[in-house]
């Protein structure tokens, strides 16, 4: 459990007070002014949240939407290609984002304050974990300026969202592409097996690889996005262990 005095010590917070009708146009203008590696968006409820994405991916940043009305296999693909920075921005609910466990987030921004300061801590307790630094952002309008007030302290940064810089470009995108090969645990596939295959006859650089996650019946693997063309076409070649099994670039 992160306390509210252990967050302030790591997290930079910063709240933007915004015009109602501008409020996605100053969320990108937020991650545009930091760039962030990654980034968690915290909405408050599921509609906040497809209609966040949306408008991101509109506006030409990759992201992935959590939310309860995800099938689980969604779900779960959604976790993997945000773990392997396959995408840069996830867009979640609270609810959906439990069991998310990511070791090295740069930024949480909040779109409206949440309901509970309890909340509040959690989301930003995501960023500046094993002695990193992190910030986070919230973004707040109309009624909720008050509330916003309160939360005022020396540590926290209050600023108008409609006068950050609007000319900044913007360009959020995971370094890597994530293969899907049908075959995992059940084929007695292992994550030493795949890197052995990619990195031996097919000829990647190991450093070029990043997370493997293995299930039973099928294996992720992160790649580099301008690498990824050359790992499909060795593997269906090539095979895994002389073995050769479906693989594809999930979308």
């Amino acid at each position: 459990q992160t306390t509210d005095s252990e967050v302030a010590n790591k997290v930079a917070e910063y709240f933007y007070n915004s015009s109602e009708d501008k409020k996605f146009i100053n969320l990108l203008k937020i991650l545009a002014e930091f760039k962030p590696d990654n980034c968690i968006i915290f909405a408050n409820t599921k509609v906040d949240v497809k209609q966040v994405s949306r408008f991101l991916k509109e506006n030409g940043v990759e992201s992935a939407a959590l939310h309860g009305d995800l099938e689980q296999y969604q779900r779960n693909d959604v976790l993997v290609k945000f773990a392997n920075n396959s995408i840069a921005v996830l867009v979640a609910t609270d609810v959906a984002a439990r069991g998310l466990d990511i070791k090295e987030l740069a930024m949480v921004i909040n779109f409206a304050l949440p309901f509970e300061q309890n909340i509040y801590t959690h989301r930003i307790g995501r960023t500046a974990r094993a002695g990193e630094s992190g910030i986070a952002a919230t973004l707040y309008w109309g009624k909720q300026a008050f509330k916003a007030k309160k939360m005022q302290n020396s540590t926290r940064f209050f600023a108008d969202a409609d006068k950050l810089p609007s000319n900044q470009s913007i360009s959020l995108k995971g370094k890597n592409g994530t293969l899907v090969i049908e075959a995992g645990k059940k084929n007695k596939l292992r994550a030493g097996d795949i890197l052995g295959a990619l990195t031996g006859d097919i000829g990647l650089n190991g450093k070029t690889i990043g997370k493997i996650n293995i299930y039973d019946k099928q294996s992720y693997v992160a790649i580099e996005r301008g690498l990824i063309n050359k790992a499909i076409k060795g593997l269906k070649n090539k095979g895994v262990k002389g073995k050769k099994f479906a693989v594809w670039i999930m979308s």
